[in-house]
C-alpha cells in the first residue's frame, strides 16, 4: 500500500477491526452494484470512497431531472446521461484509485451469470421484484453474499442473503417467486429523499463489514425502518427447506 494510500485510507486503519490487513482486503474486493439510483448512488459512493478496488455498476436508464430529488450522484448537467456513466464520473472524482466498470444493461440471468461469478459481494439496488430474484438465483448459485435493500414512501429494509452458510435463507425463501407482490414505484407512490441514503449506506456498511470479516452482518434477519417515527423493527428469517432456488444449493 502506498503513502497516499495510508494517508486517504487512515481512518480505516486505525480502527482495530480493519488495520491494513482489512483495508488491503477492501482494496483486493471486486463489488457488482445493481442499480445507479437512489440505493445505488450512496452504495457506491461510500465503497468507492472506502477503497474497494474494483466496482462493477448496472443499470439500462438515464438520468431525469425527477432523480436529482434522491440519486445523490448525480447532476444537474448529467440529466439525459446514462446513469453509470454519470455515476462512473462522480466515483472516479471521489477516489481516483478506484476502477469502475459501467454497464448500461438491465441485469438479467445470462449477464448476472457472469458478473456474480467475477464479484465477491453483490449489492442488490434495484426497483423490482424481477431482477431482484435474478440477481438472487445468481448469488445462490455461485456461493456469493448479497446485500439487498429497498425504500419507498417513508419505509426501508435492509438484509443480507449468505447462502455460504447452509443455515442462512436466500432472498426467495423470504420473498418466494411464485408469489405475486404489488411493485411500489417511485415515480407513482413518491419516496422520501434521505431514506435511500440511510439504507444505501446501511448496505455498504453490511458489505465492508463481509469483506472486512468483521462484527455481526444482517444474514438471516431483516431490518424494516418506519421513517416517519424513525424507528426500526427486525424479524428474524428462517431459512425454507423447501425453497425452489437455494433448497438444492451447490457445494463450494
Amino acid at each position: 500500500m502506498q503513502d497516499a494510500e495510508l494517508l486517504r485510507y487512515s481512518r480505516h486503519i486505525l480502527l482495530d477491526e480493519i488495520g491494513i490487513e482489512g483495508q488491503e482486503r477492501i482494496r483486493a474486493t471486486r463489488a457488482l452494484v445493481i442499480g445507479a439510483g437512489g440505493l445505488g448512488s450512496p452504495v457506491a459512493m461510500y465503497l468507492a470512497c472506502a477503497g474497494v478496488g474494483h466496482i462493477t455498476v448496472t443499470d439500462h436508464d438515464t438520468v431525469d431531472l425527477t432523480n436529482l430529488q434522491r440519486q445523490i450522484a448525480h447532476r444537474t448537467d448529467s440529466v439525459g446521461s446514462p446513469k453509470v456513466d454519470s455515476l462512473k464520473r462522480t466515483l472516479q472524482e471521489l477516489n481516483p484509485l478506484v476502477e469502475v466498470q459501467a454497464l448500461p444493461i438491465r441485469a438479467d440471468a445470462d449477464s448476472l451469470d457472469v458478473l456474480v461469478q467475477a464479484a465477491d459481494v453483490v449489492l442488490d439496488c434495484c426497483d423490482n421484484f424481477t431482477t431482484r430474484h435474478a440477481v438472487n438465483a445468481a448469488c445462490v448459485q455461485h456461493a456469493k453474499p448479497l446485500v439487498s435493500g429497498a425504500a419507498i414512501q417513508f419505509d426501508g429494509q435492509i438484509s443480507v442473503y449468505d447462502t455460504r452458510d447452509a443455515q442462512a435463507p436466500c432472498y426467495a425463501c423470504t420473498f418466494p417467486p411464485d408469489v405475486t407482490f404489488e411493485e411500489a414505484r417511485c415515480s407513482t407512490m413518491g419516496v422520501f429523499a434521505p431514506l435511500v441514503g440511510i439504507i444505501g449506506s446501511m448496505q455498504a456498511a453490511e458489505a465492508l463489514k463481509l469483506v472486512v470479516g468483521t462484527g455481526r452482518s444482517l444474514n438471516g434477519r431483516l431490518l424494516m425502518l418506519d421513517g416517519r417515527a424513525m424507528e426500526w423493527n427486525e424479524i428474524r428469517l428462517p431459512r425454507n427447506p423447501s425453497c425452489p432456488v437455494c433448497s438444492h444449493r451447490p457445494t463450494h
